[in-house]
């Protein structure tokens, strides 16, 4: 596979008495002709962290990244419906450990494979229109929540096929769901956020008895008790447009509309009505991401949440550090021929590599070049 290697564009801003990573490129994957809609690392097993996984089209790929900047196809699956455009990929495993590769899309079913065998472990019904984003809960990486143009948030168990909660109703989402995300340490929280320009947070303590019955279920899926949870513990409307996606920064929630920056924000629910949908939000931070006014451009982070990287239209990726205050743009990443959106970026465990996904069905490969600076 050639390589091309061209340096990242200059570093935005300073960084005193710390270590600095500059990015440069070191290659691009041509996947094929369709949009590459979604790309993800393997967080769930540390033997795949440089695994990942890519959508587009019909089709799921699964490569790794090797040294000095090598992209490695490992597996690819073709869905026979020709019409199928998946949106979204999570990595994911059964109760053995076992890998599993989850995506879905504008059917609106999710196809869970078995990336041992290779072969489809479940193609799960449920949704009645386009998924648009599927997470898997780092705690327990057999669930998974889907969000869906269905107005709907779906938790499944993907070993059994089971769909054992449905976010929706009187006080769900009023319009196609475009992302969820669970909390990484609250393992009854999940947010959702969608066109009716809201971010809801949702708590399953309440049902989490049928979490656990999911588990040890041995009748058909479709008997399952499926319960619906219809009230939010909070809306926030933090944004005047889309949300297209949204992320746990612990218990904080970073969000990101098409306003050409990402949010980070708290959530201060009133303790008396902890079911009404009531409380206040106080934003902390905004970080800028130039030419970002299109939706469902999603950004991504490392595991240890440090730093964020985000695509934009014109086919950059920005770099902000998480963890500093005032927002520290620590990257511009660009490349003469990356000139279309980048949907979304994955950011490798400990974000030493970082990937982007283009409309033109490109992967970009930027890799840190780590320097101390006095």
């Amino acid at each position: 596979m050639a390589k091309i290697a061209l340096g990242c564009e200059p570093i935005v801003g300073s960084l005193t008495q710390t270590k600095r990573r500059d990015y440069k490129f070191t290659n691009r994957l041509q996947e094929g002709k369709r949009p590459l809609y979604a790309v993800v690392f393997n967080f769930i097993d540390s033997r795949y962290f440089s695994v990942f996984a890519t959508v587009g089209g019909n089709r799921v790929s699964i490569c790794q990244c090797l040294e000095e900047g090598v992209i490695v196809m490992l597996q690819s699956y073709v869905d026979e419906d020709k019409d199928e455009s998946f949106y979204t990929v999570s990595w994911a495993c059964n109760i053995d450990g076992t890998p599993f590769v989850v995506a879905g899309g504008f059917r609106g079913v999710i196809q869970v494979i078995d990336a041992g065998s290779e072969k489809i472990h479940k193609c799960i019904v449920g949704h009645g229109d386009s998924i648009n984003e599927i997470r898997t809960q780092p705690l327990k990486p057999s669930l998974v929540v889907s969000a869906s143009k269905d107005e709907s948030v779906r938790l499944w168990n993907v070993h059994t096929g089971i769909c054992i909660l449905i976010f929706a109703g009187a006080g769900g989402h009023r319009n196609e769901v475009l992302s969820v995300d669970f909390h990484s340490s609250d393992i009854y929280r999940i947010a959702s956020c969608g066109m009716d320009n809201t971010v809801k947070i949702w708590s399953m303590k309440e049902f989490w008895t049928y979490v656990e019955k999911s588990f040890t279920w041995t009748d058909l899926p479709s008997k399952f008790p499926t319960k619906y949870v219809q009230f939010p513990v909070l809306i926030a409307s933090i944004h005047s447009n889309y949300v297209d996606c949204n992320r746990w920064l612990g218990d904080f929630i970073l969000s990101k509309s098409v306003d050409n920056e990402i949010v980070l924000w708290e959530a201060k629910m009133k303790e008396q009505s902890p079911g009404a949908g009531e409380g206040s939000v106080d934003i902390l931070q905004k970080y800028p991401v130039p030419e970002c006014d299109i939706w469902f451009i999603k950004f991504s982070c490392d595991f240890h949440y440090n730093s964020a990287a985000i695509g934009n239209r014109e086919g950059k990726i920005f770099v902000w550090e998480l963890q500093s205050s005032p927002p520290l743009l620590t990257a511009r990443l660009s490349h003469p021929h990356s000139n279309l959106p980048i949907r979304q970026t994955a950011m490798s465990f400990d974000g030493s590599t970082i990937l982007g996904c283009s409309e033109d069905g490109t992967i970009w490969r930027w890799d840190a070049i780590t320097t101390s600076q006095a």
